[in-house]
């Protein structure tokens, strides 16, 4: 005890009570701050999943495109993918004085479509694509997907 103006005070001590509320605040702090952290994993997961599913999943555009096929090869180093090109009918110019034709750079995931279009080489195709925003390894170096052949007609010169 320590006297001060002839009163007797007592110094306050920590006690076991004030240990223990101080604990809790803390652990209750700890707790939150934990939820938020979960919650920012959570939603930046959530974005970068719908990111990918945007980018290499999701149907951009698809349609046909006709012309003739030039090639078809499979190739790849780890994933093995069908790879052909479409030459259009119709000549355009990237620069002055030259002359060049419409291309179709595309990928084929399906055996049995492209099987037939190896099948069918030189003639003119009617082709149904799907359009990517992105190229996965597996699925072809285009983003331009061959699904299916709509027609085949022979080439008349």
């Amino acid at each position: 005890m320590l006297r001060c103006n002839s009163m007797n005070i007592r110094k306050s001590s920590p006690t076991f009570d004030h240990i223990s509320l101080r604990f809790i605040t803390l652990l209750t702090q700890i707790t939150v701050m934990r939820k938020m952290i979960w919650s920012i994993v959570l939603i930046l997961l959530v974005l970068g999943a719908g990111f990918v599913y945007w980018k290499f999943y999701f149907v951009f555009g698809e349609g046909a495109k006709a012309g003739e096929l030039n090639f078809l090869v499979k190739k790849g180093y780890v994933f093995k993918t069908w790879e052909g090109k479409l030459i259009q009918s119709g000549l355009r110019s990237k620069a002055a004085n030259t002359v060049q034709s419409y291309d179709f750079d595309f990928s084929v995931t399906d055996e049995a479509v492209a099987q037939k279009l190896l099948s069918s080489e030189g003639k003119i195709f009617n082709l149904h694509y799907k359009e990517y925003m992105g190229a996965l390894p597996w699925r072809g170096y285009s983003k331009y997907v061959v699904d299916s052949i709509i027609s085949i007609t022979e080439v008349t010169h």
